[in-house]
């Protein structure tokens, strides 16, 4: 087979599906992977080039199998997006390690083990690694303490990727989203608070998944060819001024 295979994880909604339809858009075959099965169905029951893999990518007996699932299917694997992760939103004194655990299980040790696994499929290809951070794990920011240390360690890793795997061919780069528009964020930013993140931010106003997908496929294309070892925030220019929100610590 000859026409490119994305593995996207965290697929089932979000920046996660918008990149894996956006790949689809671009002539990509895709696998879709989450955790959530009946979400993860409904996603692609009318998307066609992509199939969905039912895994949960912090534990690594079930990342085993999904690589060799992916690679029974499609025969190879260009390029990895990972990001599956899920967030919580706690004071420091109020994070106990259970959550703190429940965070890095899969924002950190997740990203370690769907790209380790993938790496002698990358070095056929020479294929790509996207890890989705954020801007939490650019800067400090309140209630982040386990989640902004997670995309923190994320945004490492990619150097670390990038720096170890070049020889191969393989490219590893970070993309950093900004306050995006998804049904999540719309369900727990107050009025108050989408007002603050607006006035901080230079373009004033939210993100898309879309243009997150765009940034994302562009680094796992041949357009990006000589780019890796990059941290690029999709953030309408939010980490470059201000510092924190007001609003978050009521």
């Amino acid at each position: 087979m000859t026409q490119k295979v994305a593995l996207v994880t965290g697929a089932a909604r979000g920046i996660g599906l918008a990149t894996a339809k956006l790949f689809i858009e671009q002539g990509w075959l895709v696998a879709l992977v989450d955790r959530d099965g009946p979400e993860l169905a409904t996603a692609t029951r009318d998307i066609a080039n992509a199939r969905g893999f039912e895994f949960d990518v912090s534990i690594p007996e079930q990342v085993d199998q999904m690589i060799d699932e992916i690679l029974t299917a499609f025969g190879r694997i260009d390029a990895v997006v990972n990001n599956a992760g899920v967030a919580d939103f706690l004071p420091i004194e109020e994070t106990n390690f259970a959550a703190w655990r429940r965070i890095m299980e899969t924002n950190l040790d997740g990203v370690f083990l769907v790209s380790q696994a993938a790496i002698p499929a990358l070095k056929e290809t020479k294929g790509a690694i996207v890890n989705i951070g954020s801007i939490s794990g650019l800067r400090a920011s309140t209630l982040r303490v386990a989640y902004g240390t997670s995309k923190a360690a994320v945004i490492h890793m990619t150097k670390q990727q990038a720096a170890e795997l070049g020889e191969y061919g393989i490219r590893a780069n970070c993309v950093c989203p900004g306050p995006v528009k998804t049904k999540l964020a719309m369900a727990v930013h107050s009025p108050e608070i989408i007002s603050a993140y607006l006035d901080a931010m230079p373009l004033n106003r939210y993100g898309s998944e879309t243009e997150i997908a765009e940034v994302v496929t562009f680094l796992c294309s041949d357009k990006a060819s000589f780019v890796t070892g990059q941290i690029i925030a999709a953030d309408g220019g939010f980490e470059n001024v201000g510092v924190g929100l007001p609003a978050l610590r009521k």
